[in-house]
């Protein structure tokens, strides 16, 4: 069996973010492995790890070139090859789950793991579009995973709560915080990532184009009031709180 982990690279949550020209400028800006992306590639070392036949976890990128680091670091936390797709084109869902569901098809995957919601996109749309074009179930949200033989086990959150499920493979799995802890990288598993195959497929061959195209992109800012509350008379300063938050802010009635 071989499990498939998508890996998105996004800018890091603390990373100061700029537009220019109508696009947005990540130049300078650091970049990581997108965080539901990284429980996905943590779940399926640990399905191996706790017995599961996986005799291959692959990981997969799509985008430019600096994408290498996130795949990269996927390989250096125990993922035994990567590849990736190169591209500068702006792929919208519907369209990268093109090239994921030909490399699984492609590579003979039996398990895909994404992570839920994509922290760029701000999207729950790849892992219901790639399992809509491979015929497969999906299981969303998943915080428990177990894999005994071809049956896949856990609980995944729904509206009302929670809930148990029971699947055999393949099927598509997406991933989200509380699923598991992600391990960090050693030295020694960083120096054995160097020499782990990282494939380059041309974009070319998938026949992926874009559904929707970006026009242009604004960065959300505003100012702030700097207002200092006196805290020398703690009934005062919370009734001036209240005030503010009433009269300024408008979050209180």
């Amino acid at each position: 069996m071989k499990i498939l982990t998508l890996i998105r690279q996004v800018p890091d949550a603390e990373a100061r973010v700029k537009a220019q020209a109508g696009q947005v400028d990540l130049e300078g800006t650091t970049l990581v492995m997108d965080g539901m992306d990284e429980y996905g590639v943590e779940e399926a070392l640990r399905l191996r790890e706790n017995g599961a036949d996986a005799e291959e976890i692959i990981a997969l990128a799509v985008g430019p070139q600096r994408v290498e680091d996130a795949l990269r670091t996927a390989l250096a936390m125990g993922v035994d090859r990567a590849i990736h797709v190169e591209t500068a084109e702006y792929l919208d869902p519907v369209a990268l789950s093109r090239i994921v569901a030909g490399v699984a098809q492609a590579e003979g995957i039996s398990l895909i793991l994404a992570g839920g919601q994509q922290a760029d996109w701000d999207s729950q749309a790849l892992g219901a579009a790639t399992a809509e074009r491979l015929g497969w179930p999906q299981l969303t949200w998943t915080n428990s995973l177990q894999l005994q033989g071809q049956t896949l086990t856990g609980t995944h959150d729904v509206d009302d709560g929670n809930e148990s499920f029971q699947v055999d493979l393949p099927a598509v799995v997406t991933t989200q915080q509380g699923l598991n802890e992600p391990r960090y990288p050693t030295l020694p598993n960083i120096m054995k990532a160097k020499k782990k195959e990282l494939r380059k497929d041309d974009l070319a061959q998938y026949g992926a184009q874009a559904m929707s195209r970006l026009v242009g992109a604004e960065i959300q800012t505003k100012a702030r009031l700097n207002r200092m509350i006196d805290g020398s008379d703690p009934a005062a300063a919370a009734a001036e709180l209240l005030n503010l938050l009433r009269t300024e802010a408008k979050v209180l009635k």
